[in-house]
């Protein structure tokens, strides 16, 4: 016989689902330390949160006195406790319900991450518990253009498009590699072009070349006055060869899985002679090679802290990658690419201070403000200032450390 409580409808509808949503609070934390990811570096200070924004960092004293309604203001004694911007995850494929990879084709740019959203994945809990409130979702790496990433904000209770960040920069996911071309895909997994990096490359000159003349078409029927127009066939809408050439006009951001040296100079070389650029190479094992370049092309590295060997390109994998590319002046950082080394990215932060020596300052940014670079929403969030979204996480210990 079934229990009245069990038939209550839960915020989301599943596993550790609230029975009532919380409400947005008005919140004070006072004298903890800060990691503003700022000028002002980290230091001793209250910060004051109202309606879902950083409003003030000062003395409680002086933050109280700005508060209209003191009776409706929560206070959090922050004493000898930590407060960091919340972690973004750069990488990430949790939240979505069966479909990640759109693997029938070599280009499935009109594929969109944001229609498969899963707002009752138990990892958004457990990612949040390890202090994650952004993250972006992408298609996996199966076609050399995969499909539109979906960036969201985890808020355990709404639902599918409520966690969508709004009005978010387009992204979309490349892929290079093994993957692409099939060889770690079985004997039965051989029809499929492109079969070796050769091929790779040619997708992505033939998808952009169409996309271009696309593009130039829909701007010439656009001219034609309505009298025109009838003696002319318009162009058929291609929501594949839409996304292109948005990247094309710089609207689009490519996320590339990457990890061999050549085939990054490859995308790199492309992206010049097609006149578009690579926003991010994300895994990018062998940047450290080419860091360089990386920075003349103007491209983000979001890389593993430490993965190694687990498939023959990955062989020249080292920990010190990440330490390497910051200290080259590229924009750096760790992902997960894992639902459970997600909710450890603070410890994953921590490697760079071990394998190359970054400061504890620079090495939390590598899982915070420089990842909302690469998405570039760090003007709404990756770092402790007023008028960014309050998307802040109490530690009780240093955030950098294991026993936090």
């Amino acid at each position: 016989m079934l229990h009245a409580d069990s038939l209550k409808l839960r915020y989301p509808f599943g596993g550790f689902g609230y029975t009532d949503k919380p409400l947005q609070e008005n919140v004070l934390i006072q004298n903890a330390t800060l990691w503003t990811n700022e000028s002002e570096g980290i230091k001793t200070a209250s910060i004051l949160i109202e309606k879902g924004k950083i409003t003030a960092i000062g003395e409680a004293e002086n933050l109280k006195s700005r508060v209209s309604d003191r009776n409706n203001l929560k206070t959090i004694d922050g004493t000898g406790k930590h407060v960091t911007p919340g972690i973004i995850d750069e990488h990430s494929h949790i939240a979505l319900s069966r479909g990640v990879n759109e693997g029938t084709q070599n280009n499935t740019a009109e594929v969109r991450m944001g229609d498969g959203l899963d707002a009752a994945d138990v990892d958004i809990y457990r990612q949040l518990a390890g202090g994650v409130t952004t993250a972006q979702l992408l298609h996996g790496s199966s076609n050399p253009i995969g499909g539109q990433s979906a960036i969201i904000k985890f808020k355990w209770g709404e639902f599918g498009n409520d966690l969508l960040l709004s009005n978010a920069p387009g992204h979309i996911k490349f892929a290079l590699g093994e993957n692409v071309k099939q060889s770690n895909w079985g004997n039965q997994k051989t029809a499929r072009f492109p079969q070796t990096r050769m091929g790779v490359e040619q997708v992505f000159y033939d998808a952009f070349q169409r996309a271009a003349e696309y593009k130039k078409a829909k701007e010439e029927w656009n001219k034609f006055s309505d009298k025109e127009r009838k003696s002319k066939i318009e162009p058929l809408r291609n929501l594949e060869l839409e996304a292109i050439a948005e990247i094309i006009e710089g609207t689009r951001n490519i996320t590339c899985h990457s990890y061999v040296q050549s085939e990054i100079n490859m995308l790199m070389h492309v992206a010049d002679s097609m006149g578009f650029k690579v926003n991010t190479f994300t895994h990018i094992l062998e940047g450290y090679k080419l860091a360089d370049k990386l920075k003349a092309h103007g491209a983000n590295a979001s890389t593993f802290s430490d993965w190694w060997a687990y498939k023959w390109e990955v062989n020249d994998a080292i920990p010190y990658n990440g330490a390497l590319l910051h200290k080259m002046g590229v924009n750096a950082g760790f992902n997960s690419d894992d639902a459970e080394m997600g909710r450890r990215l603070n410890q994953e932060a921590a490697k760079a201070i071990l394998y190359g020596g970054i400061s504890e300052e620079d090495a939390l940014k590598f899982v915070t403000l420089n990842p909302a670079k690469m998405l570039k929403i760090d003007q709404r969030t990756g770092s402790l200032k007023p008028g960014k979204d309050a998307d802040i996480v109490i530690w009780n210990n240093n955030p950098l450390s294991v026993y936090a």
